[in-house]
């Protein structure tokens, strides 16, 4: 696979490959907790097209494969969450990728529990695993994102507590249904370019929240 990729990826008449980086904390601990759902959208995606996550590169856990000739880099940083830009910029920098190219997928408070919103670029909302990323793109913020709603902490919970509890059975059904609707648009994404997927998909889920609660 290493070397079929390579010579794809520098074929001049070949796509242009992707990195798909999802954010969150490595281990047991972290498991299935709200500040991870980076990690279970690659870990999805990975396997909705059959791409081994089965390497560490650039201090991740990665995996390396094609969806429809396109070649696609997934990556989940190891470093914890406030340090996710040591590996993906070293990521971007390794592929020498444009950051257009390079999405991050992550949690989100400001969004009710399972909605997405799929976005060109952005500040990054006190997220920890952001700012991160944009330190080591050099404060750079023209990366898309795939933002994934967990919705907001209750009362006067403190929201780091609430980041890294586990979802009830209800908004684990809908954090499961959005991560498969993230795969159908990923894999638009791939086939129609940016732009036009954002368009489509917020359109999509413009209207979600008025049926999902937090």
């Amino acid at each position: 696979m290493i070397s079929r990729l390579s010579r794809r990826y520098f074929c001049s008449d070949a796509p242009r490959p992707w990195l798909f980086v999802g954010l969150g904390n490595p281990g047991n601990k972290y498991k299935a907790t709200r500040h991870n759902v980076g990690f279970e959208m690659i870990d999805v995606f990975a396997q909705s097209q059959g791409i081994a996550m089965n390497r560490v590169h650039c201090k991740a856990i990665f995996g390396q494969g094609f969806v429809d000739e396109v070649p696609v880099f997934l990556a989940k940083p190891q470093t914890y969450m406030n340090l996710s830009g040591e590996s993906t910029g070293p990521l971007a920098a390794y592929y020498k990728l444009p950051l257009n190219r390079v999405l991050v997928f992550h949690d989100d408070m400001n969004l009710p529990c399972g909605v997405l919103r799929l976005n060109p670029n952005g500040g990054h909302g006190s997220h920890s695993g952001l700012k991160s990323v944009f330190y080591n793109f050099r404060g750079n913020r023209e990366f898309p994102r795939l933002r994934i709603g967990i919705g907001r902490p209750p009362g006067q919970m403190d929201p780091k507590a609430y980041l890294l509890q586990k979802f009830n059975a209800t908004a684990q059904g809908r954090i499961d249904a959005a991560l498969q609707e993230g795969v159908d648009v990923l894999k638009f994404l791939l086939s129609k370019g940016l732009n036009e997927s954002a368009i489509r998909f917020n359109t999509e889920q413009k209207y979600k929240h008025l049926t999902t609660a937090t």
